[in-house]
């Protein structure tokens, strides 16, 4: 075991009951569970991220600090003279006295148009959608006809939203585990905080194998175009006015791709700039709207959709690797879709404005790259499997990036309490030998934003991040209610969580929303968006417009 290592661990003793048979049996038996926590992110502040995050904010301070000492010196000399004298200095002296005022206007009006052409356009969030299966595939046990899609003549599909004692049910009569593999499966669901209402493809329940192209393509329609249709209607905007499309999914990655089924179903123009990310994992979802913001800087006047989704029915394992049967208890399904725009226009109609995307990529280290790895066990049975180091790697992703974002969100007062702290660390470090040690200031970011959408990866790792980032309930709620509601819906969960904000009508014109999702790679990325006006009226469409009233519960 590394050094301090020790530290990241905690244990706790579980009662298993008393055996049954056996040499033992009739005695109670117990055993030790070791799990790892998140590190402290107090301990260790990388100043390297800092660094990068001051470059961030830095980066066209040219501009900024050539327009101000232009505008100080011009004024020094103007206002040294009476209006007679400017006057007389200007058109009744000699010429050269004209020519330096004109070359000094040429120059500041040269340094505002360069530093306004080289500004980024504004990208503006005009609204967004989130999948949910209609209300009459709520019962359990019924299956509706799904036909005609993407050219292929598909009969009997559906969705089904499961209770977890219904899904281990479900699960044991499909005959793909054994008593002890359905067994850690219930154990993790009852601790996982997903309710009774997720939904998941019922295919993945049926005796053969649920991870065909057929069922892919059926599971991945039905969310896509569910998602769009209802975006295309909320926006009133035809899909042949869309000139960027980004669609995201880890694990079903098709040929055509799901871009270009997106592209055949809504008969899009022949012009559009469509891509498909694969392999990226939960965090895919903020990868995409760097690409869409990126492609909109490139294309002025124009409309960019990204759509984030996972194929449930490629996540299930059925063998008997633990560390595989993980995802089994938390994916499920879902989709998103988003409407980005960099038309002025729009700004009257657009909710959020994005701020800023900071990624982060840890791939570099070997423990990172492989702590959420799809591969096959030992029966060749293929599935994802979730590294015991994950929680630690994801602290370290989380920390990295968190401190690349600091300089460009929080208030000059945090960064500076912070650097100071640093600053002094470095100069006046404590002697190894000594057994006490200073934290670094950690900047409050409950100061930069008034909502957190944390992607619902499970709820040991939103506890984790409660407790190192110092949130209260309120943060976290959004967080809480997704993953009770929905489940872990991968790269589309921050989504889910804003539309639960909007639902409870709790973002108001000016506030700060942070989206931070992490995922295979191991990536950590963050999205920050400003609201344009404040959400009133609630769409008809909203996923939360039936259960809103039952958040927040006891989670």
């Amino acid at each position: 075991m590394a050094a301090g290592e020790h530290t990241l661990l905690s244990t706790e003793i579980v009662n298993r009951g008393v055996e049954a048979s056996g040499p033992d049996a009739g005695s109670p038996t117990f055993s030790v569970r070791v799990r790892r926590r998140l590190p402290d992110f107090l301990q260790s502040v990388n100043l390297k991220y800092v660094k990068l995050g001051y470059h961030y904010l830095i980066s066209h301070a040219v501009y900024l600090v050539t327009v101000p000492v232009l505008v100080v010196v011009f004024s020094a000399e103007v206002g040294s003279l009476t209006r007679e004298a400017l006057w007389r200095k200007v058109w009744e002296e000699t010429s050269y006295d004209l020519a330096t005022v004109l070359a000094f206007f040429g120059v500041l009006a040269f340094t505002v148009a360069v530093y306004f052409m080289s500004k980024p356009r504004p990208i503006y969030l005009v609204d967004f959608a989130c999948y949910r299966p209609s209300d009459d595939l709520k019962v359990r046990s019924r299956c509706l006809p799904w036909t005609a899609v993407c050219g292929l003549e598909l009969t009997w599909r559906c969705v089904c939203q499961v209770s977890n004692e219904e899904f281990v049910e479900l699960a044991r009569k499909s005959g793909k585990f054994d008593e002890e593999s359905l067994a850690f499966q219930s154990r993790i669901l009852k601790n996982s905080g997903i309710g009774d209402e997720s939904y998941v493809p019922r295919s993945i329940f049926s005796p053969g194998n649920c991870a065909t192209m057929k069922e892919g393509r059926a599971e991945a329609s039905m969310a896509m175009f569910g998602a769009l249709d209802e975006l295309f209607e909320k926006c009133r905007v035809r899909p042949k006015d869309v000139g960027v499309l980004v669609v995201n999914c880890s694990l079903f990655n098709p040929t055509p791709s799901l871009s270009a089924m997106i592209v055949n179903h809504y008969k899009m123009r022949g012009n559009i700039l469509s891509y498909n990310l694969g392999g990226m994992g939960c965090s895919a979802g903020v990868v995409a709207l760097d690409l869409a913001r990126d492609m909109l800087q490139a294309n002025p006047s124009s409309y960019a959709v990204v759509v984030s989704t996972e194929a449930v029915s490629f996540t299930w394992y059925a063998g008997r690797n633990r560390s595989m049967l993980i995802p089994n208890c938390f994916f499920r399904m879902g989709c998103s879709a988003v409407l980005l725009s960099n038309r002025r226009r729009d700004f009257r109609r657009a909710k959020y404005r994005l701020e800023h995307i900071v990624r982060t990529h840890k791939g570099a280290d070997e423990r990172s790259f492989r702590c959420v790895y799809q591969e096959e066990d030992q029966q060749r049975i293929k599935g994802l499997s979730i590294s015991r180091d994950l929680m630690e790697v994801g602290g370290h992703a989380l920390k990295a990036n968190i401190t690349t974002l600091g300089p460009l969100v929080l208030p000059f007062s945090e960064q500076l309490l912070f650097f100071a702290t640093l600053l002094y660390r470095y100069l006046f470090p404590k002697p190894t030998t000594t057994t006490t040690t200073t934290k670094p200031y950690i900047p409050d970011y409950k100061l930069a934003f008034e909502h957190f959408c944390i992607h619902a990866a499970s709820k040991a790792v939103l506890d984790a991040l409660q407790t190192n980032l110092e949130l209260e309930d309120r943060h976290m709620e959004a967080s809480r209610a997704a993953l009770h509601r929905f489940g872990n819906t991968s790269s589309s969960s921050i989504w889910y969580e804003l539309a639960y904000l909007e639902a409870k009508g709790r973002v108001r014109r000016g506030d700060r929303v942070w989206q931070i999702a992490f995922g295979s790679g191991f990536k950590c990325n963050s999205a920050v968006w400003k609201a344009m006006r404040r959400v009133r009226r609630l769409s008809t469409n909203n996923p939360w417009l039936d259960c809103r009233d039952r958040y927040p519960v006891g989670l």
